[in-house]
């Protein structure tokens, strides 16, 4: 089984939250160095530089060890459609791995890598965490930058990470989003409120499941029971929706992203190359019907999100065979796809997590589905289904004044009091509860930005320069709000702990160390405010220099 394409030799860790954990890349997402295939061979050429995501991630102190296998242009859901290898389940060496995203999940599962990035424009964020017995995220559209990463449906794919459990899985994802201007599918999207119980619809019609899948299926939903209000629910808009996918236009769009690499040639997938093909013939009018019944379909499941918080369904039908996709390689997969197709066309977002196991042993997943922004919610519930300590994400009932409903928030520099991105505070309800100073060994520096900011790293000082801490603003802010917030931080900076002078531990603005150069270090001003108090003064100086300087210089040659 070949779950790597290319290793990578780790660089060291920069300091942040995800220090020194260890992650792959499927190999449609461009590495400094490395090739990016796509899982065609004749793809040779290094990328200059990491995609925005991985770029995110190793800025946050995660270390990259390698690309990982795929279905060829990430077209399949079997991890079946490779010229370097097919790859199977980590529990049998018989059945798929799934796919698109195989390696990845398989070095997860294994405990190769802490986490993995896959992509998912059908699935393949879900599929193959379900057939290994891991989670998978897949965002809502446009939280997580797809630049740098090679398309197959430009309008509906996700970057998504693979872990052995949700809390690792979150805490990667929320490194990885971020707005990105150079991505025009990049999008800003408030979380929804996360409630402290759920209402979670399942279908409300008999699935067409394989015998071990329908038995597990029928414990999952007990298990759902214990979690909150089950709900039964019209699924059949989100169906015929997910049929959509290889029956509509959206063909056309992979034809569009990667058609003129399906020659002839021994290096293309020979399923992947009859698949596409047949987008080249859609027309302009058939895109514009196919988005006509989307519409149409996406409004009739509307209807679901006034009754239910989430949606609960089985990842795939069943678990198949190597033999099985070979026998009927279209066939097999497109059933794969029932129940997961429909996400990124209706704009929502998912969690997949391993439900009970088949009675055989095999792996069976679930995954949690809720519209665009509802991330948080499902990573609320994820956490609890998995039985892992809650994420702290619930949104508290009231105006969310409690102490016990905020968190505390350190800022040191564009979110002062009257500095440009105070409101950004102020309009989510933050309120200032103290200026303090940190711990006496943060350091101060100006980093790369649209507009000027520094940000504190933890370094030791100089023994002629003991120090006292620098400036920071506390603020208390609603929980519910913290998730949002957080999209708006721009690398280098981060969320991390950061210690206050009286020994106490709140979130702040953390740069990486590659942004932490010399020449820009300010800590010597003490805080942002007396750093631009000082620049101020420096503009005062020569602007009278220039105002005054040359008659004074004149006065002098002359004597006067």
């Amino acid at each position: 089984m070949t779950t790597w394409i290319s290793r990578v030799d780790p660089a060291p860790a920069l300091p942040g939250p995800l220090h020194g954990l260890r992650f792959a890349v499927k190999d449609n997402i461009d590495v400094t160095g490395v090739p990016t295939t796509a899982g065609d061979p004749r793809r040779t050429t290094p990328a200059t530089g990491h995609a925005p995501v991985v770029d995110r991630l190793v800025r946050a102190g995660a270390v990259v060890v390698g690309k990982t296998n795929l279905d060829q242009y990430a077209t399949g859901l079997v991890g079946t459609r490779s010229p370097y290898g097919a790859c199977s389940s980590v529990l049998s060496d018989e059945h798929v791995s799934g796919g698109s995203s195989s390696g990845s999940a398989v070095a997860v599962a294994r405990g190769e890598v802490d986490f993995a990035l896959g992509t998912d424009t059908a699935g393949s964020g879900r599929v193959p965490a379900a057939f290994n017995g891991i989670v998978g995220i897949k965002p809502s559209k446009g939280l997580v930058s797809t630049r740098g990463v090679v398309p197959a449906c430009r309008t509906l794919d996700c970057v998504t990470v693979f872990a052995r459990d949700v809390t690792t899985a979150r805490a990667a994802y929320e490194q990885m989003v971020g707005y990105d201007a150079e991505d025009p599918y990049s999008r800003r999207l408030e979380q929804r409120a996360v409630p402290a119980s759920y209402t979670i619809g399942v279908p409300d019609l008999p699935l067409d499941l394989d015998p071990e899948h329908a038995a597990a299926w029928a414990e999952a939903v007990t298990a759902a029971e214990a979690l909150g209000e089950v709900r039964r629910i019209d699924v059949g808009a989100f169906l015929e929706a997910a049929r959509l996918l290889y029956s509509g236009p959206w063909l056309a769009e992979r034809w569009l992203a990667f058609g003129d690499a399906l020659d002839e040639d021994d290096a293309v997938d020979p399923t992947v190359r009859s698949i596409v093909r047949n987008g080249a013939s859609l027309t302009a009018a058939d895109a514009f019907a196919g988005l006509t019944r989307l519409a149409e379909l996406a409004r009739q499941s509307e209807a679901a999100w006034a009754e239910v918080d989430v949606l609960l369904l089985p990842v795939t039908p069943g678990h198949p065979t190597l033999a099985e996709v070979a026998g009927d390689p279209i066939g097999v997969n497109s059933r794969l796809g029932t129940f997961t197709n429909m996400t990124n066309l209706l704009d929502l977002c998912a969690i997949a997590v391993p439900g009970p196991a088949r009675s055989d042993g095999l792996p069976f997943g679930v995954q949690l589905l809720a519209p665009a922004g509802g991330d948080d919610l499902l990573a609320e519930l994820g956490a609890r289904w998995c039985g892992e300590p809650g994420l702290g994400l619930v949104t508290p009932a009231g105006d969310g004044d409690d102490e016990q409903d905020t968190v505390l928030l350190a800022v040191a520099g564009a979110h002062l009091s009257g500095q440009p991105l105070n409101d950004t505070l102020v309009s989510r309800g933050a309120a200032l509860v103290s200026t303090t100073r940190t711990a006496r060994d943060y350091r101060m520096f100006l980093v790369d930005g649209p507009l000027p900011r520094p940000g504190l790293t933890r370094l030791p000082r100089p023994t002629h320069a003991p120090g006292r801490g620098l400036e920071v603003e506390v603020w208390r802010l609603p929980a519910r709000e913290l998730g949002g917030f957080a999209t708006t931080v721009a690398a280098p900076l981060a969320l991390g702990p950061l210690e206050l002078a009286d020994g106490s531990e709140v979130l702040g603005f953390l740069c990486t160390a590659d942004a932490a150069r010399a020449d820009r270090d300010i800590t010597r001003h003490g805080g942002w405010r007396a750093y631009l108090a000082w620049r101020a003064h420096q503009r005062e100086r020569r602007a009278a220099w220039r105002r005054f300087g040359h008659w004074a210089s004149l006065a002098l040659r002359r004597g006067w």
